[in-house]
């Protein structure tokens, strides 16, 4: 991966990722907690060290929050920028991959220190809904869920472009050229959406069981889309699957191919000859749809953010 340290690049990079963009939103926090007070008697637990920070979308006005974590160097090391690596369905990804990128350090350096940053939920939403409306490219929801909300990833990913990665990128020293979005599921969809429309947004993307199958395998058209009109893709794609997710008697939370249709994507890709894109993928044997993310998340890390 690129790594550009100078205060001129940063500033380029901040630039362009506010192109096109509208009046940001004011961000304010919900407090750090970094706090050593001790807690009252049957108090929630918390995440020590983490940080929730309220940025809201002045253009639909939902409110969300970002969730914070800064890696163990960062205030010893104070001319360092560090990569980011941001991840859908924060409530439950957040907590797993903070702790999974401290463990696996524990015997020396396997993953690259980074800064972690966990997407939620709009506030006031069941945490499906947020994520069904967001994280989807077009109304066309599934049958079990027709009378949900779908079809605002276009208008998610323009909120995380005009304000998510300039409040990041100014209130703390993270690398704009080494960006890094991880998506399960959904979230895997959305990814797919922004590689293909805007790719320059995120340097890595991880496409966990991404849900390719969404309204007829929209995404292999918006793929196709992109190759029809680009000689390159300037990106590093990593993808996993669970070996159970596909359709028969023995399957496990999947009506869908998904094993199928992350080969598939693979293929296609690796067959437009983009010199600057690299990807691949794993399947990860004895998993299924909700059992693979953990693993997933391990291999993940280990791919796009290997130790220096």
């Amino acid at each position: 991966m690129r790594v550009f340290g100078s205060a001129t690049v940063v500033a380029m990079a901040m630039a362009a990722v506010l192109g096109g963009c509208g009046q940001k939103a004011d961000a304010q926090t919900t407090g750090s907690q970094t706090t050593d007070a001790p807690l009252a008697e049957g108090a929630p637990y918390v995440l020590k060290g983490t940080q929730v920070w309220n940025v809201p979308d002045p253009v639909s006005g939902r409110r969300y929050q970002v969730f914070v974590s800064l890696p163990a160097s960062y205030e010893a090391d104070s001319g360092r920028r560090y990569p980011v690596l941001y991840v859908t369905d924060a409530d439950y990804a957040f907590p797993i991959i903070r702790q999974i990128a401290r463990r696996v350090n524990l015997d020396g350096p396997v993953i690259e220190e980074f800064i972690l940053v966990g997407l939620s939920y709009a506030e006031g939403d069941h945490g499906a809904d947020s994520r069904r409306r967001d994280y989807t490219p077009t109304p066309n929801g599934p049958r079990n869920s027709r009378d949900a909300v779908h079809g605002g990833g276009s208008a998610y990913q323009t909120y995380l472009k005009c304000q998510v990665l300039p409040f990041i990128e100014e209130k703390f020293r993270a690398d704009p050229t080494r960006r890094v979005l991880l998506g399960h599921s959904y979230g895997g969809l959305l990814g797919a959406q922004i590689l293909f429309t805007d790719p320059a947004m995120f340097h890595g993307y991880v496409l966990g069981s991404p849900s390719l199958w969404f309204d007829k395998h929209h995404m292999t058209g918006v793929e196709a889309a992109y190759a029809r009109t680009h000689r390159d893709l300037d990106a590093d794609v990593f993808m996993y699957v669970g070996g159970h997710e596909v359709p028969g008697p023995t399957r496990r939370n999947s009506e869908a191919d998904m094993v199928g249709d992350m080969r598939n994507l693979q293929r296609t890709l690796e067959s437009r000859g983009y010199p600057s894109l690299k990807v691949r993928s794993v399947v990860l044997e004895d998993e299924d749809h909700l059992t693979v993310a953990p693993v997933g998340f391990t291999r993940a890390l280990q791919a796009v953010l290997p130790a220096r």
